[in-house]
């Protein structure tokens, strides 16, 4: 099967990809090994943010954050969002440091969607929080979206466009015959002009077998969700320097996060959840909001997520071959930018430059310069 563009991995970026390339009349073929949305991109929290965004990551999310807000419009489908403000909650007077040092760092670089708000301000969009929190700061723009629900809208309308997505189809070879991109799966033959790397935690394996090596490695976040319980809390909220991921939607459940990981078994697509880890992470959501000693955890669940080093992902060209392109290395915060990522992917292959700057993502960053 012949396209102009062969895109390896059905997550948000895939999908993305797949969309803003079919709209502009090329054609596309995405292979998953598994089913679309299977791992990172249909199993994380949802977290729609551009509040604590690395100084890098910056632009594009803002970038993402205005597709998000018409996203349901452009793709005619639910993808869940809602824009209920972030708030990253101070707990004490080291936290508001660490936040004024924040602030001055992006007001100086320009940027002013990150607003501190005061103790009194908190317990006024954060009626039930803790009486020892001082603070905090809030992103008025960010909210949450359901994982599952975009991607798999993000497919759908590249379909409508004429994409093609093959699942169950897992990469065991690749190579270049001539200007192409020959790849090959236990069923069946590709063959495409350029290539495209959005294998999520697989992502090191196709790189290596495109020509490029990279460290990633791979862990399992783990998520957990209450029944239902009565609405305290409108804002996604975060905290300035303790693990909490933290979310009630509409229905009243509660969604907590925090990072905590669990134990990877990539090799046999497989994840195994630490339960002391999670006890953790439901003592911190207790801390912070001490109406959670009422609740009941109805589920936990952790993805296979991939992470580099720096926590930068990998977004650009091959350096070692032509027509190879990489997305992937999100590192736990990659969902709020899938819109972005498939228009720069989609500028990248058309154009053969993106209007952002994404040298700070280079795939090979970490390697020893020779002098």
């Amino acid at each position: 099967m012949n396209s102009d563009v062969l895109i390896i991995g059905g997550g948000i970026q895939g999908c993305a990809t797949a969309y803003q390339l079919a709209k502009a009349g090329v054609s596309v073929t995405v292979l998953e090994k598994d089913w679309v949305s299977r791992h990172a991109s249909g199993v994380n929290a949802g977290g729609v943010r551009v509040l604590g965004r690395h100084i890098a990551e910056v632009e594009l999310s803002k970038a993402a954050m205005q597709i998000w807000h018409q996203l349901d419009d452009e793709l005619d489908a639910d993808t869940g969002f809602r824009a209920r403000s972030l708030i990253n909650i101070a707990a004490d007077e080291a936290d508001i440091e660490t936040l004024k040092k924040r602030q001055q760092q992006m007001h100086q670089l320009g940027h002013f969607h990150e607003k501190m708000i005061d103790q009194q301000e908190l317990r006024q969009r954060l009626p039930h929080v803790a009486d020892y929190c001082v603070g905090g700061v809030v992103s008025e723009d960010d909210g949450y979206a359901i994982p599952y629900q975009s991607t798999l809208a993000y497919r759908r309308a590249a379909e409508r466009h004429g994409a093609r997505f093959i699942e169950g189809a897992s990469v065991e070879t690749i190579r270049k015959v001539g200007s192409n991109w020959l790849i090959k799966t236990a069923e069946a033959q590709y063959e495409a002009l350029h290539l495209v790397n959005c294998a999520g935690a697989w992502a090191d394996q196709i790189a290596v077998k495109i020509g490029d090596n990279v460290p990633l490695c791979h862990s399992a976040p783990m998520l957990m969700i209450t029944t239902r319980m009565p609405h305290f809390a409108t804002p996604v909220v975060g905290a300035v320097s303790r693990p909490l991921s933290f979310k009630q939607f509409e229905n009243g459940t509660v969604l907590i996060g925090g990072g905590a990981k669990g134990f990877a078994d990539r090799e046999n697509n497989r994840t195994r959840l630490d339960y002391s880890k999670l006890a953790t992470g439901a003592r911190n959501a207790i801390e912070f909001f001490p109406i959670m000693r009422t609740a009941t955890v109805n589920r936990m669940w952790a993805g296979l997520e991939a992470y580099m080093p720096d926590n930068l992902p990998v977004i650009g060209a091959s350096p070692n071959a032509d027509n190879a392109w990489h997305a992937f290395g999100f590192s736990a915060h990659g969902f709020q930018m899938g819109p972005i990522i498939g228009k720069v992917m989609a500028q990248l292959i058309l154009n053969g430059a993106s209007s952002f700057a994404l040298d700070a993502f280079r795939i090979d960053r970490f390697e020893r310069k020779v002098l």
